[in-house]
């Protein structure tokens, strides 16, 4: 058995259980994902069973597209919708879409991010959203990003 699997993987599981629940229906055969997605994000997470986990790195430096909602003026101590939401104070009028687009273009090709405490990144051997989650400000280096 071998293939990819376009998994649309539901918030509130780690990548490592959506492939653990396929692993169990695949037996013997070894499976892997391309890429993570953070416990709240849903999204498409490609499974690769059999010999085609050789295709991981291929898949994993792929082009990828992302979209998102969100909502101007609102934050979250977590960065999610998971956490305690806080409105901030009312500086007049909304950015223009101009403004929008200008702010965004400062995201766009390949720059350094440093990823949010809650994401799942190892620090120190541990996911971050895990050293969050108790408390502890993970250190966290900038990475570079597309």
């Amino acid at each position: 058995m071998y293939g990819v699997i376009n998994l649309d993987k539901p918030a509130g599981m780690t990548s490592r259980d959506c492939v653990n629940q396929i692993q169990g229906l695949v037996r013997p055969h070894k499976c892997g994902h391309a890429g993570t997605l953070d416990p709240m994000a849903t999204g498409v997470l490609l499974v690769c069973v059999g010999p085609a986990t050789r295709l991981t790195d291929l898949l994993h430096q792929s082009t990828k597209t992302y979209s998102a909602e969100f909502l101007l003026g609102i934050s979250a101590d977590t960065d999610d919708v998971s956490g305690d939401l806080s409105i901030g104070t009312d500086s007049g009028a909304l950015p223009t879409e101009t403004d929008v687009r200008a702010a965004l273009s400062n995201f766009t090709g390949t720059i350094m991010q440093v990823p949010p405490a809650y994401s799942a990144v190892h620090v120190q051997g541990e996911r971050a959203y895990r050293m969050a989650r108790k408390g502890i400000a993970p250190q966290i280096q900038p990475r570079e990003v597309y």
